[in-house]
């Protein structure tokens, strides 16, 4: 993990090199060299629907979201907006994005309508890069619990400490067009470190552009943080073997962030005249998430069964 050792002026909270203010207490952060900030002043098109932000691409004449499809209005950010460094690869390329749809359609199980897959029509598939920062974080973290350790006559005593720990390639997402379940879904599916050599089979994704506040990742990481912390402690820091009513308090000591752009395919496809979106992994064809219609028949079917099978062993009960 890199250390880069720099804390806001005013409050003492950490910031990268990158940081135009500081996410805590907004103080203007001192000016770093021009290439360590790429950012850049535009218009950007802000989604009326999901309130994704899109960059226009004048060779595909976008004028819609590509995230719902809703209507895009144009808007002037008042400060830089944060471009992404890293373009992680689609390794995935369109064929292949068809074919997984296919058979996640297949594997939805019994309750989903036996029609789905012959009469699902995939309506549009397209390329996405959607944006995050991989942060790597030293944090200070302070906990209270109730353990088995020294507890002599009582099953447990309280014990209180504080550890160092360090996170490496903690992902925040950035993007309003996906959810972050979604996002987090997606997140484990990516090399976050390609090899050299590895061919993008795709030139004409749409780029998201930043939209989270610095000020809104950092609480997302700290809640990262503090999800990552109990593991930790309880292997590595808190004494005894049996550990109840743990608190944490997480105080961040140093971080170094990445602008990554991540590759995913957002496919549309009607059934019976609704219409329904799947995410797909640019780099995992089996790293699916979305949305599919249930039959009601089969899931009535099953309650009344199930409920019938009550009623009769009652009624054996009681006879």
């Amino acid at each position: 993990m890199s250390d880069p050792g720099l804390n806001c002026r005013r409050c003492d909270s950490a910031i990268t090199t990158d940081d135009l203010r500081c996410p805590v207490c907004n103080l203007t952060c001192p000016a770093s060299k021009p290439e360590d900030r790429p950012t850049t002043e535009v218009e950007i098109l802000r989604c009326s629907g999901c309130g994704a932000a899109m960059t226009y691409v004048v060779k595909k004449r976008a004028s819609s979201c590509a995230f719902c499809g809703s209507v895009l209005e144009i808007e002037h950010p008042a400060d830089p907006l944060e471009e992404a460094r890293v373009l992680l690869p689609f390794t995935i390329n369109r064929d292949r994005a068809r074919s997984a749809f296919r058979v996640w359609l297949g594997s939805l199980g019994w309750f989903r309508p036996g029609d789905l897959v012959s009469d699902a029509r995939l309506e549009t598939i397209q390329p996405l890069r959607w944006v995050g920062w991989i942060f790597d974080a030293r944090a200070t973290v302070s906990w209270a619990a109730d353990t088995d350790h020294d507890s002599r006559r009582s099953d447990w005593a309280p014990h209180a400490g504080r550890a160092e720990l360090e996170f490496d390639d903690v992902v925040v997402p950035a993007t309003r067009g996906l959810s972050h379940t979604e996002a987090l879904h997606l997140v484990p599916s990516y090399d976050s470190n390609p090899q050299a050599g590895v061919s993008d089979l795709v030139d004409d994704a749409t780029l998201e552009r930043f939209d989270l506040p610095r000020s809104a990742a950092r609480r997302r990481l700290i809640e990262s943080v503090e999800q990552l912390s109990p593991r930790r402690l309880t292997t590595r820091h808190i004494p005894g073997n049996r550990v109840r009513n743990l608190h944490t308090s997480t105080t961040l000591r140093g971080l170094a962030a990445r602008r990554v752009a991540f590759p995913a395919w957002v496919l549309a496809y009607r059934y019976k005249n609704r219409l329904f979106r799947t995410v797909l992994s640019g780099q995992d064809e089996g790293r699916l998430m979305g949305d599919a219609p249930y039959s009601k028949a089969r899931v009535f079917g099953v309650i009344a069964a199930v409920t019938a099978t009550v009623l009769a062993v009652l009624a054996l009960i009681l006879s």
